[in-house]
């Protein structure tokens, strides 16, 4: 994939995760993919926080093996209690897997401000506090931090994608520059970059693109046909147990990658790889006006 061969290429060698209990937080612990993961993880003997925003959803998680906390990721002074909350628990961590995210789509020139700030709030802002917050028991625990991207965070910005893909370009950026600090303290930081997964992100996409579209002044026609693309989406979507074990992987093998790519869309890799002038080309006789 252009532009990421050095990522998925490159590899450092690091002991294996090996403390007596393996315990890993999870924020965004209630979303599909999060979920997945938590349970996977729970299976297979690790004592997992999960953190998300106060929920039945969230509680509904307790176990013998899940500990449920609620999280603000956005607000410093929660991140810091949840920190204190699982150090009551543990004083070290094999993990830290942070699935907290939004997605937000629109045209750039009438994306209302709020919404826009919300999607770097949570998607930037809050991967770099919890990672800050939590590092020390990370450190403590000679564990790893795994940044979840998205194949959006590699592949060039497509239209209406605007929001989203500036959060996870932001975050692809965040991790190559915490994984080269961090190298120098023997900790991992490993990006994981998904594709369409069945979590219900698609319709929530499509229901949104097409609220934009009745709405716009300027795209409408546009819009509506960027949602009729979305169901190749929901088709080509793979099972959430996909990931979580690509997680469970990335926490563990001896042998660990900088990015794990996966699902990855082909004709959007494809696209990246060729000129910006040819993109734009074939955007605009895709999305011009009739």
């Amino acid at each position: 994939m252009a532009g990421q061969s050095h990522d998925l290429a490159a590899r450092e060698e690091t002991p294996s995760v090996q403390t007596p209990t393996r315990s890993v937080v999870i924020t965004g612990a209630t979303g599909g993919l999060g979920t997945a993961t938590v349970q996977r993880l729970a299976g297979a003997g690790w004592q997992v926080f999960a953190a998300d925003i106060d929920s039945p959803a969230l509680h509904s998680l307790a176990s013998e093996r899940i500990v449920p906390l609620p999280v603000d990721v956005t607000d410093g002074a929660c991140v810091d209690a949840l920190r204190n909350r699982v150090a009551a628990h543990t004083s070290a961590l094999a993990g830290v897997v942070n699935f907290a995210g939004v997605l937000e789509v629109g045209p750039l020139v009438e994306l209302d401000e709020a919404a826009f700030r919300r999607v770097l709030d949570v998607n930037v802002v809050g991967t770099f506090l919890v990672m800050k917050a939590l590092f020390p028991l990370v450190r403590a625990g000679h564990g790893r931090l795994v940044l979840i991207s998205s194949e959006t965070g590699w592949q060039t910005a497509m239209p209406f994608n605007g929001p989203y893909a500036m959060s996870k370009h932001a975050v692809e950026a965040y991790g190559d520059a915490l994984r080269r600090e961090l190298m120098l303290l023997g900790i991992p930081v490993i990006k994981i970059q998904p594709g369409a997964f069945r979590t219900g992100m698609v319709a929530g996409a499509a229901g949104r693109f097409e609220k934009l579209a009745a709405n716009s002044v300027d795209f409408g026609k546009q819009l509506a046909k960027a949602t009729n693309w979305l169901p190749r989406e929901e088709r080509r979507a793979k099972d959430p147990a996909e990931l979580a074990s690509l997680i469970e992987r990335a926490l563990t093998e001896r042998r660990w990658r900088a990015a794990y790519s996966i699902n990855a869309n082909p004709a959007s890799s494809m696209l990246t790889r060729l000129p910006s002038r040819v993109v734009d080309r074939l955007l605009l006789l895709a999305l011009r006006r009739d």
